[in-house]
């Protein structure tokens, strides 16, 4: 029996933008990888993931993603700032980039949560501060057990 209810989790530490793949040389042969900082949060985001599916199968339909990335509060800022941004007054215009992140989250479930990254055909994204770094996940299948 398939599940298709909500998959939430928490990726915890300070959220890392996807690298552009680098190319380096092997030989006479260039050859291109990924930052190895890119390949451990991928790694990070699907052992999460997996926990949160506790064995479900991939979900199969359309999903819709809903992310919340809460970036570190500078140290170097005044108690008033960081409070104003614990309360969401001040917002983080600083890397990493939302856009990268997402494909971070995105390629990092490709495999666990769903078969591929296209499924997703809805996101609410918000990027802010908080006192605990980290990304919250959830993920909606928009697919009712009625329509299967």
């Amino acid at each position: 029996m398939r599940e298709f209810s909500a998959v939430e989790f928490v990726v915890p530490g300070k959220p890392i933008g996807k690298g552009r793949p680098r190319i380096g040389k092997v030989g006479a042969h260039a050859r291109m990888f990924t930052p190895k900082e890119t390949v451990a949060y991928e790694g990070l985001i699907a052992h999460a993931a997996q926990i949160a599916m506790a064995g479900r199968d991939l979900i199969p339909h359309p999903v819709m993603v809903e992310l919340q990335i809460l970036l570190p509060i500078p140290q170097s800022k005044s108690k008033k700032w960081k409070a104003q941004a614990v309360a969401g007054q001040v917002f983080p215009t600083t890397k990493p980039d939302m856009d990268n992140v997402i494909k971070a989250i995105y390629d990092g479930l490709n495999g666990v949560v769903w078969q591929d990254d296209v499924q997703v055909v809805d996101a609410i994204v918000r990027k802010r501060y908080a006192e605990t770094p980290c990304v919250r996940v959830r993920i909606v299948p928009l697919m009712t057990k009625e329509a299967a």
